[in-house]
């Protein structure tokens, strides 16, 4: 808030100085943070003053949008209207805002200003043509006494798009300069044609002396470094004139300054008309052109300027030719004008502030740390450069001088808003909320009304599961700023998650009726488009029983295939079917208050379920802490102990009553699945056509006394976290591989990227080096890698695994192999003796010239699915055959170690076989933890600091290295607990759908 009012203050001073210029980049920043009516009133009167008119009428139509019966804006719209020659439509104008004045008790003055205007109006319809009204004297608006424009402007060309021309990221508040005065880069000008001035040629001495004087008084007001600009050129011209031409020159930047921008050309023309090659007049038209939108003409000049090297003003033309090609979307082009001027003038702040943020954009994050460092040497008060070097400095993993960087920004400047919000974000990706969330305070007390720090804090708020709070905050911020499309998305997200359907379809209407030019935000669109497909198919599952909840069965498998990667839906729409509307399902499937009331045994399970599902969250940076996900862990593993229990209890049974059942235990390597048990949600949102196909079956567990083991496969154990997980978070495409479209056979896989270009994702990069190692061992024994194209690239000759051996990094890799490659580490098998099975694929690709693409990849094929369906099938008979036999309901730690070691088998298999499009590693622990609750055993601790379980996996080509690497640390950690069983049962307590969210989402009440 006192950022605002210190703003206000500034306002009022820079109107009183007519500094029109400055004042609209202080209404930019008073509304960005805030649509207030009156300031877009301000905005439309500060560009009428600089003869703006087409940005006048924009500012008008807004302001009349918020309020139609503001006559200020009927006013201030009539009048550019007319200037602009629009005579007939500035009387209707006129005449609207009349009509809403005569019903308005208040504003009296404003109704005589509009009486005036429209007397004025009508009269000089008769009368002649009022350009001939117009003086010779320069383009000095003029105003008749009744407030009529008495001149035609003939300005009809204003451009409207804007125009950052110093703007290398959005997050960079320079502005071109000239002469020391600072013009906002972002305004966008017309370019009105002026008479150009008269300039004396006489010789006498005294126009001399007195020319000379005006030159020291536009230095002095300009300041010493306009004096670069106005060097005189004596050599062919007589004294006079070279003193003529600088005062003109001088007068030229002084309307550039003052955002006079087509009288400055007009001036500058002359110049040029009588010097072609005066480079100081070049650079001057040329910024003036730039300062229009009109930058084809901009560089043009500046690359004449550029042609005479012996001027002093050489390195200046590189500079503006630089940020005319930036802001024309030429990055390299630009990089390289900026080295030159450095070249010139190698300790310009500026200049490298400008060509480290371009660096930073094309992601040359090394160069970005280079050039921003050096220009906080330079200018130790530039807290723009401060904040934008710990981006850079964040992206290379130099977390530390980052945090340092940020810090210093804010000190530089306690109200520095955007330094605020990076360090926000620095924090958050770091998984530090307890930081963030401060930082955030301190940022609201500044400025109550600045919506990033809500959209912020909501996004914070959503990542930790407190959902119900997250939208408080997205629904202030969205009372700033309605058309906010990321607080939009993100508020239609939670209310989606905690069940609020009908505030979530109409957020997510919203999005989609929203026009959106980036490409950022269209993808938003897109989401927006899938996620209302599936609130609509929950909403339709609210009062049915949990298990008949079954995306997978149920939403068509090409509609899952392009909501993962994203797609456009334009296809998907005209393929699938459709959900009905909300109407029709709230109304056949209303609400029951009981979801929603937590009863005894209701608290019962839920305060067992967040001390359990605790132990999932991985104490790395990256990985914010979130309740919901916790409580849902929590929820699925208990669900999955009584089942279990149910199942081995059962099959305990028949080993006792069937010698020859028993005999065959422990000795089937697979076993058939169940028959599959049909969705009853036929025809639902995104089904598909047919209600007999394979892919459109769903899993039902039956809770019999009588049901044995055969009837619960590997899949129904796992699919009982997977439904958990797709409603903890539903935004989330958390689907089985295996239905999703034909595309399947192709393969449809998971990517994890360590290393991108130069940045180190936060969350991955700790296993960079040990992944590099591995990578190095299976070449070393495969002595091949593959090509992007699968084809085989042998490396046995010419000593390259000799380099290979010796590589240190990404780079040293892909010199020997020479182009983009993947590789796939092994997974010894336990269901085929002596097979080796595809693990995972460590990929490394080469991207642009600043950097690699290192991570690992898991495409699941249909014969890979086969394969791994083999191994868990495998490997959940051998969990069941060690737990019922003599073992069976023992709370013997050492008698169970047979149970824990296949239960961290079946875990193996499942991180290397990643059957999810997301969301594996967070399932393949939930059933751990199950499994072991079921053995009586329970996790205690945490998962050590630093440490992935899934990582551990995939960097370890056997299970029993795999048992033998975690056991040290986990089973330490495992207590014999049986008061799990006196707990209610999941399913009985949280039967429908509806009660089943409602459980995620009752602590954030």
């Amino acid at each position: 808030m006192g950022s605002t009012i210190s703003e206000r203050v500034e306002l009022a001073k820079l109107c009183s100085s007519r500094d029109w210029s400055k004042a609209i980049r202080i209404l930019d920043s008073l509304l960005s943070q805030s649509c207030a009516i009156q300031d877009f009133c301000n905005r439309a009167f500060c560009y009428s003053q600089l003869e703006l008119h087409k940005h006048v009428i924009k500012d008008c139509d807004k302001a009349l949008q918020l309020d139609p019966k503001l006559l200020q804006a009927y006013i201030l719209k009539g009048r550019a209207l007319s200037a602009l020659g629009r005579k007939d439509e500035a009387l209707l104008i006129w005449e609207q805002g009349y009509e809403c004045a005569v019903h308005q008790s208040a504003e009296l003055n404003q109704l005589l200003e509009l009486e005036e205007l429209l007397a004025c109006a009508k009269k000089n319809k008769t009368n002649v043509s009022e350009d001939q009204a117009l003086k010779d004297s320069g383009p000095t608006l003029s105003v008749s006494d009744s407030g009529c424009e008495t001149r035609k402007s003939s300005d009809t060309s204003e451009i409207d798009s804007t125009i950052y021309i110093s703007e290398i990221d959005s997050k960079s508040s320079d502005a071109c300069e000239i002469d020391g005065k600072s013009s906002d880069a972002s305004e966008t000008h017309s370019k009105s044609s002026a008479k150009s001035e008269t300039h004396s040629k006489s010789s006498d001495a005294s126009e001399i002396h007195s020319e000379s004087r005006e030159i020291s008084e536009i230095h002095s007001k300009l300041g010493d470094e306009s004096k670069r600009y106005h060097k005189l050129f004596t050599t062919g011209i007589s004294k006079n004139k070279s003193f003529s031409l600088d005062l003109r020159l001088a007068r030229g930047i002084a309307q550039v300054n003052e955002g006079k921008f087509a009288y400055a050309v007009s001036i500058f023309d002359q110049i040029l008309k009588e010097n072609p090659t005066y480079p100081e007049a070049l650079i001057g038209r040329g910024t003036a052109y730039a300062f229009q939108g009109e930058l084809d003409a901009a560089i043009a000049d500046f690359t004449k300027a550029i042609e005479f090297e012996c001027n002093p003003s050489t390195g200046e033309a590189w500079k503006r030719r630089g940020q005319a090609r930036a802001a024309l979307g030429e990055p390299a082009e630009a990089i390289e004008d900026f080295t030159k001027a450095l070249e010139f003038e190698p300790n310009s702040s500026d200049t490298l502030h400008q060509r480290g943020m371009l660096n930073f954009k094309l992601k040359d994050y090394n160069a970005a740390v280079e050039d921003l460092s050096s220009c906080v040497k330079l200018d130790k008060d530039n807290k723009s450069a401060f904040t934008d070097l710990g981006l850079a400095l964040a992206s290379i993993g130099e977390y530390r001088r980052a945090e340092e960087a940020h810090l210093k920004s804010i000190q530089l400047d306690q109200n520095f808003l955007e330094g605020w919000a990076n360090l926000v974000q620095f924090y958050q990706d770091l998984a530090n909320p307890v930081k963030a969330l401060e930082c955030l305070q301190q940022v609201l007390q500044i400025d109550v009304r600045f919506t990033k720090a809500y959209h912020l804090r909501g996004l914070l708020r959503h990542g930790m599961g407190e959902h119900r709070n997250a939208i408080k905050d997205l629904s202030v911020g969205l009372s700033i700023e309605s058309s906010n499309i990321e607080c939009l998305y993100l508020r239609a997200s939670c209310y989606h998650a905690i069940g609020e359907y009908r505030n979530a379809v109409k957020d997510y209407d919203a999005l989609l009726s929203l026009d959106q030019e980036s490409m950022e935000k269209f993808v938003l669109q897109c989401l927006a488009y899938y996620q209302k497909e599936i609130a609509l198919y929950t909403a339709s599952k609210i009062n049915m029983e949990f298990c008949w909840f079954d995306i997978d069965g149920d939403i068509d498998p090409l509609f899952k295939e392009y909501w993962c990667k994203g797609l456009h839906p334009q296809y998907v729409s005209d393929k699938v079917f459709r959900q009905p509307p909300l109407r029709k399902s709230l109304k056949k499937n209303r609400h029951t208050k009981q979801d929603f009331v937590v009863t005894k045994q209701k608290a019962t399970l839920l305060q067992a379920a967040d001390s359990l599902g605790e132990r999932i969250q991985y104490d790395c940076p990256g990985f914010l802490p979130n309740r919901r996900q916790h409580r849902m862990a929590g929820l699925a593993a208990i669900e999955i102990a009584q089942k279990v229990s149910k199942a081995w209890r059962s099959l305990q049974a028949e080993r006792k009553h069937s010698s020859k059942r028993g005999s065959k235990i422990g000795k089937t390597v697979r076993r058939k699945e169940k028959a599959y048990v049909l969705s009853q949600n036929r025809g639902g949102a995104g089904c598909s056509t047919s209600s007999s196909s394979e892919t459109s079956a769903s899993y039902s567990i039956s809770d019999d006394k009588g049901s044995s083991h055969s009837m619960m496969s590997w899949k129904d154990l796992y699919s009982l976290a997977v439904k958990w997980r797709q409603i903890s978070e539903p935004c989330d495409p958390v689907v089985w591989v295996n239905k999703l479209s034909e595309n399947y056979s192709t393969g449809f896989g998971s990517h994890t990227p360590m290393v991108l270009g130069q940045a180190r994702v936060v969350r991955y990069f700790p296993n960079y080096r040990r992944t590099l190692s591995v990578a190095k061992t299976v070449i070393m024994e495969s002595m091949f890698v593959n090509n992007k194209t699968d084809d085989v690239i042998y490396l046995s000759k010419d000593g390259r695994l000799q380099k290979i051996m010796h590589a240190q990094s990404c780079s040293d890799l892909y010199d020997v192999v020479g182009e983009d490659f993947w590789l796939a580490t092994w997974c010894e098998s336990t269901a085929f003796e002596g097979k080796r099975l595809e693990g995972t694929r460590i990929t490394l690709q080469k991207m642009g010239e600043h950097g690699f693409e290192f991570g690992i990849r898991t495409p699941c094929a249909p014969s890979r699915w086969n394969d791994y369906d083999a191994e868990m099938a495998m490997a959940w008979e051998a969990i069941s055959s060690a737990y019922c036999g003599e073992t069976y309901g023992s709370t013997d730690f050492d008698m169970l170690e047979n149970v824990r070691d296949a239960i961290l088998r079946m875990t193996y298999y499942w991180y290397n076989f990643m059957p999810l499009s997301r969301g594996s590693a967070s399932v393949g622990f939930v059933v751990l933890l199950g499994l072991f609750l079921a053995a009586n055993m329970e996790f205690t601790e945490s998962i050590p600091q630093g440490l992935q379980v899934d990582w551990e996996v995939i960097l370890t080509s056997d299970p029993n290295s795999f048992v033998d690497s975690i056991k040290h640390w986990l089973y330490p950690s495992l207590k014999i607990k049986t008061s799990w069983k006196e707990y209610p049962d999941v399913q009985s307590t949280f039967t429908t759908t509806g009660s089943a969210i409602a459980a995620l989402s009752s602590y954030d009440d």
